[in-house]
């Protein structure tokens, strides 16, 4: 089943100010996902990890 996660930025200073929702199995991919994205604050590409929703 698939469920929806919430990618914060790791490059700002506040946390969570940046965010992306994605969807998941969680029973194919059971640890944390961490991808590059546009984070709009930081005007770069930055590493976002997945955080509680």
């Amino acid at each position: 089943m698939r469920e929806i996660i919430k990618l914060g930025c790791t490059g700002c200073e506040i946390p969570g100010k940046s965010t992306y929702f994605l969807t998941k199995n969680k029973k194919s991919k059971s640890e944390k996902l961490i991808t590059k994205k546009f984070c709009k604050f930081c005007k770069k590409h930055v590493d976002h990890k997945e955080s509680k929703v």
